[in-house]
């Protein structure tokens, strides 16, 4: 009873205490819903405001709409009107260029014809009247000429007299005929100052005909002869320069082709011997190499036939052999020419990959003859091969996705060789 009635008391006095906590609560709520209704009534304040400058800002977009409608019939109007300027404008533009045509061939008629440059001609009114009355005159004299020559007796004319007469008469026909018809047709100018523009436009018209009679006549052909036989000479010139250059090119041609043929010979003959050696070496003496021409008279441009037998087997080409065999006739090949000519730096990509043991053997023999002058790079998944090397690296991938690139260096520290092997493994 004591045990329940302790529960019973600490449940009464928690209780109390929640009554007094909820109580505390109800009057913190009823003091934030006063504050909240005051702000109700501050945003009900603001709504109405807002709905008012709202119905402002509609009616003031109602009149910018209208203003817009209206700028865009005005807008659609303009563009009517620059259609328009523009299609007139293609119009002029198209007329312009035709007016430019039309002066350029004018120009280029005056000059072609009458060689005259129109940017440099300059009318002359005097000079045009005095050309005027001079061909007027001309004309009368002739007209004069002929009529004292009609009266003479023509029997005293004799026959080569006749035939030259007849031939100045053909000759100056048509001076004599634009004289006379000068003379007869040309008015009597009222006004000094002011040329016969009738008879000027039938001068012109007979001298143009007159020109064109006698065809096109080039007046720069001396020049153009003069420049042209220069440039000949200059032609024959180059062409002889060009035939000497040509000769000595061939003679030297067939110098260095004399001296390559001669280099390549000892050359070949020294990898034939070399590759003879090393295959022997490689296979067995009682293996057998060769390096045939496939043509001797073209050594130059033609192929090499490699013929191969390994022991125990037909004479043939390189083609018929194992991959093995291929490999170690490969190598055979490269020694015997770094024999003749070594080079500083060697790359070799799985070269002993179809080998087995004991040619892997024989390859690093032979390897370890060519170290001292050559650095070679070997990439390689060959263990005896990778053992042999100064230097190795490798990729590996601590962590997933992730390739890194080791070094391990076989030599001591401060051991210096005239020759490395570094070996890249898989």
């Amino acid at each position: 009873m004591l045990a329940r009635l302790a529960e019973l008391i600490e449940l009464v006095t928690r209780r109390e205490a929640e009554i007094v906590d909820y109580r505390e609560r109800t009057a913190n709520a009823a003091a934030e819903t006063q504050i909240l209704q005051g702000r109700i009534f501050e945003w009900e304040a603001e709504a109405a405001a807002a709905t008012t400058e709202r119905d402002l800002i509609r009616e003031e977009r109602n009149g910018y709409s209208a203003r817009i409608e209206e700028g865009e019939s005005e807008l659609t109007r303009k563009r009517k009107e620059v259609q328009q300027v523009a299609s007139q404008m293609g119009k002029e533009q198209v007329k312009v260029a035709q007016l430019d045509l039309t002066l350029e061939n004018l120009e280029r008629h005056c000059r072609d014809r009458y060689r005259t440059e129109l940017e440099f001609f300059e009318p002359d009114s005097h000079a045009l009247l005095l050309a005027i009355e001079e061909r007027r005159k001309n004309g009368a004299t002739r007209l004069r000429a002929y009529s004292e020559s009609e009266t003479d007796d023509e029997e005293a004319i004799s026959a080569p007299v006749a035939e030259e007469s007849a031939e100045h008469a053909t000759r100056e026909g048509i001076e004599f005929s634009e004289g006379l018809d000068a003379v007869d047709e040309a008015p009597v100018l009222e006004d000094p100052a002011e040329p016969d523009w009738a008879f000027v436009e039938e001068v012109v018209t007979q001298l143009r005909t007159k020109l064109d009679s006698m065809g096109p006549v080039n007046i720069d052909a001396i020049e153009e002869f003069d420049e042209l036989e220069e440039h000949y000479k200059f032609n024959v010139q180059q062409l002889e320069d060009l035939e000497n250059s040509k000769e000595e090119l061939l003679r030297m041609i067939a110098r260095i082709n004399r001296d390559t043929r001669k280099m390549f010979s000892e050359t070949f003959e020294q990898i034939r011997k070399n590759f003879r050696d090393m295959f022997r070496e490689l296979f067995g003496e009682k293996a057998k190499a060769d390096l045939v021409l496939l043509d001797d008279n073209d050594p130059l441009e033609c192929g090499i036939d490699i013929v191969a037998k390994p022991p125990g087997k037909k004479l043939q080409t390189i083609s018929l052999l194992s991959g093995g065999e291929r490999s170690m006739t490969a190598v055979a090949l490269l020694f015997g020419i770094y024999m003749v000519k070594p080079s500083p730096f060697c790359v070799l990509d799985e070269l002993d990959a179809p080998l087995d043991e004991s040619n892997i053997a024989r390859f690093l023999r032979v390897l370890d003859r060519f170290i001292g002058g050559s650095q070679f790079v070997i990439v390689t998944h060959s263990k005896r091969t990778m053992s042999r090397a100064d230097v190795m690296y490798g990729v590996s991938m601590e962590e997933f996705g992730v390739s890194k690139t080791v070094g391990v260096t076989f030599s001591k520290a401060g051991e210096s060789k005239g020759g490395k092997q570094a070996m890249v493994g898989g």
